[in-house]
């Protein structure tokens, strides 16, 4: 009589140790790629090949888009018309600033000639009566108003201007042109503008 006894079942592969032994030789490959044991440059011939593949490199230049002549010519002429009345804008305005500015400061000037007026005034009734001392005063006044814009109005003697004359008396003539006789109270103008009128006595 024979016996059977069966087979022990081969053990299969370990995918666990295989899988260890691919990372080790892995990390090997890597290791000698950062060490600079292996040239990690791509393949030059590879390269060429999808250079003119066109895989890689500048992608293909666009062909050059058609200009229409008249229509760049008529939006150049438009920017340049709109140039020149932008620079002609500015001109006037910078112009009308000036001119603001200007007669902003005649203004300022004129507000504080009145109010001097009535010293220049005093002087002129003091130096009447003969008080001492007045003359250099008055001169020295004068001449820094003058050079401000401030102008004596002519009186005596002259046509007689309602413009620039107040008639506060009048007395008979030969019944010609009436005529400034007397000045009562000097008249002044601030760069050409009245500022007070004279007081005037006229000759009818």
């Amino acid at each position: 009589m024979s016996f059977y006894f069966p087979e022990k079942p081969k053990e299969p592969d370990d995918p666990v140790g295989d899988a260890d032994e691919f990372d080790d030789e892995f990390d090997d490959d890597v290791l000698d790629v950062l060490d600079g044991d292996v040239d990690a440059s791509p393949d030059p011939d590879l390269v060429d090949v999808l250079d003119e593949e066109g895989a890689v490199g500048d992608p293909p230049a666009e062909p050059p888009a058609e200009v229409d002549l008249p229509t760049a010519i008529a939006e150049r002429d438009q920017y340049l018309a709109l140039a020149r009345q932008v620079q002609a804008d500015f001109e006037n305005y910078r112009k009308r600033a000036h001119t603001q500015q200007a007669d902003a400061e005649a203004r300022g000037g004129a507000r504080i000639a009145t109010a001097v007026l009535p010293v220049l005034d005093a002087c002129d009734n003091a130096m009447i009566h003969g008080v001492e001392g007045i003359p250099p005063i008055y001169k020295a006044l004068f001449e820094a108003l003058s050079k401000a814009g401030l102008s004596v109005i002519p009186a005596e003697g002259e046509p007689f201007d309602p413009t620039l004359h107040e008639a506060v008396v009048h007395e008979a003539g030969d019944g010609g042109e009436p005529t400034v006789v007397e000045d009562l109270r000097t008249g002044y103008t601030w760069h050409g503008k009245v500022l007070r009128a004279a007081m005037v006595k006229v000759r009818d």
